[in-house]
């Protein structure tokens, strides 16, 4: 029994020696693969890998057009829904012009009458010349006379106080009318400026897109009272959409205006990469523009790292053949190597 255990002994020492030679080999071969792994890894991170940075703390923005009224009324129209496009200058709401079109009525009379007041002005200056003109010939020949008893003192100066009183009233008259003509006499551009104002108050009543978007956050319905000043809807000029990227503080010293991003929407997947280029970079961090800033010299401070929000501008025709919307997530990768 002994002669056999140490013959099994025997044939286990040699498989035994071959596992462990195998083991060896496997494991070196493994430590091999890391080290060129590493390599790799360094060659790639030196070469290609440092040249970019990148976040997905990216959202598509735009500059949304408000529409607020600009007089009071009572709405007779609305002609767009949320989510409707529309184009600069279409007709989005109608305020019933009744009211602003007796005003342009009555500033139309005044500004007519006022025109018929200031051409009297004319007339009588023309008038006040001819008097003045006949009074000081009667003066100019009787004071050549004056002294050779022709003429008495009374009746002289009689003449004189006509030629004096006309004299003032033609300077009365011309203080009217001198250095302008009927169209621009002050008290004429006065009442058209109230006309204009009437009739810039009449178009008012016909809310027009002031940009190219799609219509959003509507809240006017036919019949209620629009008041100046208050929004009714938003346009929002998605062909000028931007993308604000929140860059962590330790990513941006080597990002710069100008520089090329690529970014990809979760909306269109890896499928469709934008492009774009670095606008420039926010004036702070998100925490120092926040409702209540961080209070950093309190006792219990957290250093946190920061970011940064990055400006980023797309390719129009890019955003053109593929429209964002507002709010979107993207993943922006900017190119620093430059």
């Amino acid at each position: 029994m002994a002669g056999l255990m140490s013959w099994a002994k025997a044939e286990d020492a040699p498989q035994d020696r071959r596992q462990s030679v195998v083991r060896k080999r496997l494991f070196g071969l493994l430590g091999g693969v890391i080290a060129v792994a590493a390599v790799a890894a360094v060659v790639w991170w030196w070469l290609v890998g440092s040249h970019y940075v990148s976040t997905d703390d990216a959202y598509v923005a735009v500059s949304t057009a408000q529409v607020t009224p600009l007089t009071n009324g009572r709405v007779m129209e609305v002609r767009v829904h949320d989510a409707e496009a529309v184009k600069t200058g279409d007709v989005l709401a109608v305020i019933d012009p009744a009211d602003a079109q007796l005003l342009v009525a009555q500033a139309e009379g005044a500004y007519n009458a006022t025109v018929r007041k200031v051409n009297t002005y004319y007339a009588q200056a023309a008038a006040r010349r001819a008097d003045y003109e006949r009074t000081r010939l009667d003066y100019e020949r009787r004071a050549t006379i004056a002294g050779t008893g022709a003429i008495s003192k009374e009746e002289f100066s009689g003449y004189k106080a006509a030629y004096e009183a006309s004299a003032a009233a033609l300077q009365g008259a011309q203080a009217l009318t001198q250095k302008t003509d009927v169209a621009h006499h002050p008290e004429v551009l006065a009442a058209k400026a109230q006309l204009d104002t009437a009739r810039l108050n009449l178009s008012r009543t016909v809310i027009t897109a002031p940009v190219t978007g799609i219509v959003a956050q509507r809240a006017v319905q036919v019949g209620q009272m629009a008041a100046a000043g208050h929004p009714i809807m938003a346009i929002v000029p998605v062909q000028d959409a931007y993308i604000d990227a929140n860059f962590k503080e330790d990513q941006l010293a080597r990002v710069r205006p100008g520089q090329p991003v690529t970014l990809v929407s979760d909306l269109y997947g890896s499928s469709m990469t934008f492009h774009g280029r670095v606008a420039g970079l926010g004036g702070g961090t998100g925490a120092a523009f926040s409702v209540i800033p961080a209070q950093n010299a309190t006792g219990n401070w957290i250093k946190v790292v920061q970011r940064i929000p990055v400006r980023i501008t797309l390719d129009p025709a890019e955003l053109k053949q593929h429209p964002l919307r507002v709010g979107l997530s993207m993943k922006a990768t900017i190119d620093v190597a430059d």
